[in-house]
């Protein structure tokens, strides 16, 4: 239970007072699937200090995946294009962020990744307390009142590795708190619901396929996706297909539903993100490669199976679900590269057979 987690300054000997906390800021200037894996840090911080108000800061595309979090106060925006606009527009968008951010007098921030903005922030808002990773640099330090240590030699969670900032101050998370944190939205459910009873789906009828990623290295083949598709709706199961409102990912889904040439309801390019949520929470089964989608799968308790090539599953597999991971033995991976040699095309990948990815379903579904 939480109470039973004991976080006093007998196990830390600076661990910080969480009853003192009235604003927390924490930072994660990071990607999609990044910064729903920081979910559980608000839940977390939120339980040992229920009369804290706990913000966000993050880049303002990945707002959606903390909307609606019922331990965030406020989530702060940072565009991702800000460097792109000139030096006069630069400095109004750090300015207002600023003012933002000062008018909140925050006594604590948890800084997720070694963005330097967060050393910055952690100069410039002057909290009580501030924790950020470990970083080799003496204004890193000054910055910092705690510092955690990264992953290094042994895989570590990214989830483990996000509440490890929290362990540094001393408070230390329950098993039954490190569950990912998304919540649709009843706009987005009444979407989707109405999309699924046009297209004659109930809830846990079907299973919810994304084959693409923004990444292409990260991508198995059109070939052996649409095989898959093929089979699983010759096993008789109801599938529903999505894809980022991105051409070339649409582009993607085309090809591999064109040579498939099975009955599936295509959803692709149609959803947000929480429309993506949601859909993914009415599935039986969710079936993808290691991106946000398989990420908002997991968070909704949907089970998972997911490809991972370059990328290392200890560290970025489905948390907390019923899932399966396929990958290949090719003694170079998990390399960390865009594609082998740099070439977005990642062998690991695109050389897993289909019966095995088959197979994979199967086993899970019969599991379920």
């Amino acid at each position: 239970m939480v109470a039973d987690i004991c976080y006093l300054s007998t196990v830390v000997p600076d661990a910080i007072n969480p009853d003192s906390i009235q604003r927390a800021l924490v930072v994660k200037l990071r990607h999609h699937g990044d910064v729903l894996l920081a979910s559980p840090v608000f839940q977390v911080l939120r339980n040992r200090s229920p009369r804290a108000e706990i913000d966000a800061l993050v880049y303002d595309d990945t707002r959606d995946m903390l909307a609606g979090h019922p331990a965030i106060a406020q989530v702060h925006g940072v565009d991702r294009a800000w460097k792109r606009q000139g030096l006069a527009s630069q400095a109004r968008h750090e300015n207002a962020l600023l003012a933002a951010l000062r008018e909140r007098r925050y006594q604590l921030i948890v800084h997720l990744t070694d963005h330097w903005r967060g050393a910055w922030l952690a100069q410039a808002l002057r909290p009580r307390w501030s924790v950020g990773p470990e970083r080799d640099s003496a204004f890193w330090r000054w910055s910092f009142t705690h510092r955690y240590k990264l992953p290094r030699n042994t895989p570590r969670h990214a989830v483990e590795a996000n509440l490890d900032a929290l362990r540094r101050l001393g408070i230390y998370p329950g098993e039954d708190e490190k569950a990912l944190v998304m919540d649709p939205g009843d706009a987005a459910r009444t979407r989707v619901d109405g999309l699924l009873a046009a297209a004659d789906l109930a809830p846990r009828t079907f299973i919810h396929v994304h084959p693409t990623s923004r990444w292409l290295f990260k991508s198995w083949t059109d070939g052996k996706n649409a095989e898959l598709i093929r089979r699983l709706a010759r096993d008789g199961h109801r599938l529903v297909v999505t894809a980022a409102p991105d051409a070339r990912e649409k582009a993607i889904v085309g090809r591999i539903l064109a040579e498939a040439d099975v009955p599936v309801t295509d959803l692709s390019g149609q959803l947000t993100l929480r429309e993506l949520a949601a859909l993914a929470a009415r599935a039986r089964l969710f079936f993808g490669v290691d991106s946000a989608p398989m990420h908002i799968a997991a968070a909704m308790g949907t089970p998972v199976v997911a490809l991972f090539g370059p990328s290392g599953e200890r560290e970025w597999g489905p948390w907390g679900v019923a899932h399966r991971v396929v990958t290949s033995d090719h003694g170079c991976r998990p390399c960390g590269n865009d594609g082998c040699g740099g070439g977005k095309v990642s062998e690991c990948l695109t050389l897993l057979a289909v019966d095995r990815v088959h197979a994979a379903v199967n086993e899970l579904l019969a599991g379920a």
